[in-house]
């Protein structure tokens, strides 16, 4: 705005310097001038000495003006004279108006300049002083609603978190039988789970003020600037009440005090502190309720899960089967869906999958739908996003020699075949050769149901699955490759599990030491080792043992089996991708009679629609749900 003022000033003086300067009647050139005098046809002159313009009238009445020499001519004079001109001079200078605005202009653009200087020195000085202020995003009753109908399933959580939404519409009927509303309550769930939505739910449904934050949002690179900011974000909530305070991501100001590999950290302990100070501080019947949500809720300090601060834990899990049908209907239901999606075969066949992920599996879905040019999402497409989503995108670019696809369809062709064999594994769904994601080639298996439990012959034979690979080099080769790698991985942390937490060794017997996790918060490093070196050699020698024996079946199955198995890896050879029931029939064929004559193990089949969930091995990387977080 100054700069405007100073440009409209500057044009005023120019406007104003041109009009006076403007020449007024007939513009003359100098040579007519003098020919003019010469023929007496001038009556009048005046003579500018310092312009040297000359202005004055013609015999005739006429005005004229003539920019002559500075000074005038000698000889321009004594011709004027002879010719009988009444000439003058005169000697101009600035008029006191034009004076006066050059004044004006260059005061008033120091002044302007002046209050420009102040406007942003004050601007850096507010930008300095409100860096303590919170910066949570508030949603009032009057901005769009979410409510527990945008929810799809959780109706557990839901009916956890609506007596918060009960208490804040009507505090008088707790406070007559002296209930006290939990101050804080904290969602613990897997990513993508929903919980950010489950907190806007509660707001939406109580219709309070809402107050978004994020636990990084308190951190600054100044120590007591994430306690300032906490100290404004109550004090706004307390101006607001009754109202929600949700903060996401708490695990980033909330671990453990005083650990760590450097120490403590005085900023986030400081801002910890003072969130301690506030939960226990206020008044409940202030009606302010605090959510918080974590992927983490091992690591946050003891003082704030303790009663008086966050007060009880809702755990939001991974969705069941009906809670993945109801949220495929919320995702698809702006969706042109073709005929043939049955979102009730959909659900079934995604185990595992949060609801972010299954938005994405829908998006997936109508991209393909659309490289297809089709106008309609059709279960093929769901084939293929949920293929993308768990096994990753094929990579076209990488060739494999005939040495090496031989090889790697041997290797897929036993992890396949040992699948259709044993009793306790999965059954196949699809068995590839291309190259996909991270992997040469992929087995994927699909159980038939839902799975809390693992028994210890289910683990065995998920282990002697993953061997396929290996023993089938082995046998047709005679020598090894490095595509068994990750399978060996997955296998000796298995077999770990199952000597360390799970208690499946008849050596150490019922003994567990739970898990070794990477060193996060540095505490594990002040402790003693949990076992002696006896033991220690005890669980090494155990989980030798299991991985051996393992081994030795699966050997001993696909020397019985190789010729399923050479017909399997002929076919992949052939066709690159192969189903589930493709492998059935070529080992049955093989074999000379029904495998499973009994039908205790179920038939493989080609499509989604005849699975229920889902899990891979993607060149030998089971991914087998951790049976030590089910519920007995």
């Amino acid at each position: 705005m100054a700069f405007g003022l100073l440009v409209g000033l500057i044009a005023m003086v120019l406007m104003v310097s041109f009009i006076n300067k403007t020449p007024t009647g007939t513009q003359l050139t100098y040579s007519n001038f003098m020919q003019q005098v010469a023929g007496k046809q001038v009556k009048s002159a005046l003579i500018d000495n310092t312009t040297g313009q000359i202005t004055g009238k013609l015999a005739n009445g006429t005005s004229y003006t003539v920019n002559g020499p500075v000074p005038a001519f000698q000889s321009e004079v004594s011709a004027m004279k002879s010719a009988h001109v009444s000439y003058n001079f005169e000697t101009t200078g600035p008029s006191l108006i034009g004076t006066i605005i050059e004044y004006a202009i260059f005061i008033g653009g120091l002044a302007l300049v002046w209050v420009f200087i102040n406007r942003r020195a004050q601007g850096s000085m507010t930008g300095i002083m409100s860096i303590g202020r919170s910066r949570a995003r508030v949603y009032t009753a009057e901005r769009p609603q979410t409510t527990f109908e945008d929810v799809a399933g959780y109706q557990g959580v839901k009916g956890e978190v609506r007596e918060v939404v009960d208490f804040l519409k009507d505090p008088s009927r707790f406070a007559e039988l002296g209930a006290r509303i939990p101050k804080g309550i904290l969602l613990v769930g897997p990513p993508g789970t929903g919980k950010t939505l489950i907190a806007r739910a509660v707001a939406g449904e109580a219709g309070v003020p809402f107050m978004s934050v994020s636990g990084s949002d308190f951190m600054e690179m100044f120590v007591g600037v994430g306690a300032s900011r906490v100290r404004d974000l109550f004090q706004n909530a307390r101006k607001q009440s009754p109202s929600i305070i949700f903060i996401d991501e708490i695990d980033s100001i909330g671990r453990k005090r005083g650990t760590g590999l450097g120490g403590g950290h005085d900023e986030r302990e400081q801002t910890l502190n003072q969130m301690l100070s506030e939960m226990d501080g206020f008044d409940p019947a202030e009606g302010i309720v605090v959510m918080a949500a974590t992927n983490r809720p091992d690591i946050l300090d003891p003082a704030l899960l303790r009663p008086g601060r966050f007060d009880r834990q809702i755990v939001v899990p991974l969705p069941d089967l009906d809670e993945r049908l109801a949220i495929l209907k919320v995702h698809t239901q702006a969706k042109k869906m073709a005929d043939d999606v049955d979102l009730g075969v959909l659900s079934r066949g995604t185990p595992g999958m949060s609801g972010a992920d299954l938005a994405n599996l829908v998006n997936e879905a109508a991209l393909n739908a659309v490289r297809r040019s089709s106008s309609l999402i059709e279960m093929e497409d769901f084939e293929y996003a949920r293929d993308r989503v768990i096994m990753g995108q094929r990579r076209e670019s990488t060739i494999l020699s005939a040495e090496e696809k031989e090889r790697v369809a041997y290797h897929e062709g036993g992890h396949a075949v040992l699948a259709y064999v044993l009793k306790y594994s999965d059954p196949v769904h699809k068995v590839s050769i291309l190259p996909t994601g991270m992997a040469l080639g992929v087995t994927q298996q699909l159980p038939m149901e839902e799975r809390h439990l693992y028994p210890k012959e289910y683990i065995e034979d998920s282990l002697v699955v993953r061997m396929g690979g290996r023993v089938a080099e082995l046998l047709v080769y005679g020598d090894l490759s490095t595509g068994a790698s990750n399978d060996l991985v997955g296998n000796t942390d298995l077999a770990k599990r199952m000597v360390r937490e799970w208690g499946m060794s008849d050596r150490l017997g019922p003994m567990a030491w739970g898990s070794q996790n990477v060193v996060f918060l540095g505490e594990d490093l002040l402790h003693s080792a949990e076992y002696s070196d006896r033991t220690a050699r005890l669980v090494d020698e155990e989980v030798e043992r299991i991985l051996r024996e393992q081994e030795a079946r699966a050997t001993k199955i696909l020397e019985r089996h190789l010729p399923g198995l050479t017909a399997v890896a002929n076919s992949l050879l052939e066709n690159e991708t192969i189903s589930g029931e493709d492998v059935s029939r070529l080992v049955d064929e093989a074999y000379g009679e029904p495998v499973h004559p009994d039908g205790k193990k179920p038939a493989s089949v080609t499509k989604l629609s005849d699975f229920r969930p889902s899990k891979e091995i993607s060149n030998g990387r089971l991914s087998l749900p951790d049976p030590a977080s089910s519920t007995e």
